[in-house]
């Protein structure tokens, strides 16, 4: 009896070792994943950002299938308004009227359709060139003193992580910041971590810390399109999460320390 009982304490003290050893490694494992430091495949230096910046955003250039909000600012109904009007009251429903800005695909000969001009090629050129190549071709053909803005709303950036609202977030304008982009998001969640935030950018992966002013500072959180932007969670929920994780995977060897406890208890008894 004393023999069984010997080896029952020593099964256990075995398993229990197993338990330690096993949950030790998966902590280990698991802070070593959670706090390695992002690695760039490129290097990331301010020059390079700008550059990058200047290309993709002040001078995107215009490719088919873009979509383009175009509109005549001296006219809120549409760039050029062509319909004859009939009366006074006509003219003031006109007026009245306040509909969205028209959108226009690029085809896929890089044109564009517009009213009284036809297709027009605008392809190739940057959002301020085509705005001042379509006014310039309404004042000579059509129109008086044309004031013709042009965006390009397809370009967009992606929010991961830890804001309220992920998803995909159009570029409104040429210098969409960092910052801006976050509070479109919604803002961040409690576990937010301000100082682990990662904009991915082709092969580029750029790390900022909000907490930081230099870090913030200049091009480097000038978005682009296509950006990628992951909020991490913060280092406190980490290991909360990781410690749970930890228990759920000793739970089951805990049962089975368990019965073996009670079972060596009762055949002492």
């Amino acid at each position: 009896m004393k023999r069984t009982h010997m080896r029952i304490l020593y099964t256990t003290y075995s398993i229990l070792g197993l338990l330690l050893i096993l949950a030790s490694c998966t902590y280990k494992h698991t802070q070593a994943v959670t706090s390695k430091k992002p690695q760039s495949t490129a290097p990331i230096t301010d020059s390079v950002l700008i550059q990058n910046a200047i290309t993709n955003i002040s001078n995107y250039r215009i490719r088919p299938q873009d979509v383009l909000q175009i509109r005549n600012m001296q006219n809120s109904k549409s760039i050029a308004d062509l319909t004859p009007v009939t009366s006074a009251s006509q003219a003031n429903a006109t007026a009245a009227a306040t509909p969205q800005p028209e959108t226009f695909l690029v085809e896929d000969d890089g044109t564009v359709a517009l009213t009284g001009l036809g297709h027009i090629k605008v392809a190739g050129l940057t959002r301020a060139e085509a705005g001042k190549y379509i006014e310039d071709l309404y004042r000579k053909e059509i129109l008086t003193n044309p004031i013709i803005d042009v965006k390009i709303i397809n370009l967009t950036v992606t929010v991961l992580g830890e804001v309220k609202n992920p998803g995909n977030y159009p570029l409104a304008k040429d210098r969409s910041t960092l910052i801006e982009m976050i509070g479109t998001a919604g803002g961040f969640t409690e576990v937010a971590d301000q100082k682990d935030i990662k904009i991915i950018r082709d092969t580029i992966l750029t790390k900022i810390d909000l907490n930081n002013l230099n870090s913030i500072a200049g091009q480097r959180t000038i978005l682009q399109n296509n950006d990628v932007i992951v909020i991490a969670k913060n280092q406190k929920t980490l290991q909360k999460e990781n410690l749970q994780n930890i228990i759920t995977t000793a739970q089951p060897f805990l049962i089975l320390l368990s019965t073996i406890l009670v079972v060596l208890s009762i055949t002492k008894n």
